[in-house]
């Protein structure tokens, strides 16, 4: 794959960072670091994102205790663990899929960023990698982890935010947004921010600033051609998961941005499916450190 596709290519012209885009590209491999194997094998957690057989985009995660991700080859790794029967992206993983992928470090506040294809194993996945590279830690809340084993509850399938759901997005400095290009290929990106960073404008409406990144425009550059995207936004403390899926825009205006502390642009989000799974997962976070580059929030 080259690095950048045709939607990248043109949110990066328009934002005027074409030049600082391609130098930025060189970080992109297809062979996995020995220091990134390593950072691999500590983690606990792998943040993925892929689209279902309808196209819905879906952003949910995996856990397992550290050792969980092992590299198999310079360009594959071995996930020992599944996705419980409620979680959107089950039947999606339960055959090859294109998969976009996070791990990070809340503790260190390191990321690293995978795509390719995934397929199901007895009691995970086999993925293939055709990108691999690291992120700036930006925006990450520093968290340190805990297991606590649970039993996933039942999931809960909506149209619409509930109250119970609102109050989770007014609380969230975290979540993790997907997207796919035309051919699925998937993309998973962290959004961080100070809590109210994410807004909700009524039960099926949310926005978000972009701030400055890493100038690649993974994200918004495949809004550009795929207005289809995913949210996962994890409660911390209790291990329960909202996954959303929907259509997001890109909102260019400067003086919608400049309504928002830090924004650059602002991506509008339109809910349409939703799926809250209650202690979803086994992991519970410290209360978090603030990243100091997080902008002040501002109230919708």
């Amino acid at each position: 794959m080259e690095p950048y596709h045709h939607g990248e290519l043109a949110v990066q012209k328009r934002a005027g960072v074409s030049e600082r885009a391609a130098v930025v590209s060189a970080v992109v491999r297809t062979e996995m670091p020995d220091a990134a194997a390593v950072f691999l094998a500590e983690q606990p957690v792998l943040f993925i994102g892929a689209a279902d057989a309808r196209g819905n985009v879906w952003s949910s995660l995996l856990t397992g205790h550290p050792g969980f991700i092992t590299v198999t080859g310079p360009s594959s790794v071995r996930v020992a663990a599944t996705l419980s029967a409620g979680d959107p992206l089950y039947r999606t993983l339960a055959g090859p899929a294109r998969l976009g992928m996070i791990a990070m470090d809340p503790g260190t506040r390191r990321r690293m960023r995978m795509n390719g294809t995934a397929r199901p194993t007895p009691g995970g996945l086999e993925i293939e990698l055709e990108q691999i590279y690291a992120n700036c830690p930006k925006y990450i809340q520093q968290r340190v982890p805990t297991w606590q084993p649970a039993t996933p509850g039942d999931p809960r399938e909506g149209t619409a935010l509930t109250g119970a759901d609102l109050a989770l997005v007014a609380a969230t400095d975290t979540f993790f947004v997907a997207t796919a290009d035309p051919d699925g290929n998937a993309d998973t990106s962290h959004r961080g921010g100070n809590p109210g960073f994410l807004q909700a404008l009524g039960p099926t409406r949310l926005r978000w600033p972009d701030y400055a990144g890493n100038s690649m425009f993974n994200t918004l550059g495949n809004l550009e051609v795929n207005p289809r995207a995913g949210l996962l936004i994890p409660d911390w403390t209790t291990g329960t998961l909202l996954h959303l899926t929907g259509t997001a825009a890109v909102d260019w205006d400067p003086d919608h941005a400049a309504a928002l502390p830090g924004a650059q642009r602002v991506v509008d989000f339109t809910v349409e499916r939703l799926v809250r799974v209650d202690h979803a997962s086994p992991l519970r976070w410290s209360a978090p450190r603030f990243s100091r580059f997080n902008p002040p929030a501002s109230t919708p």
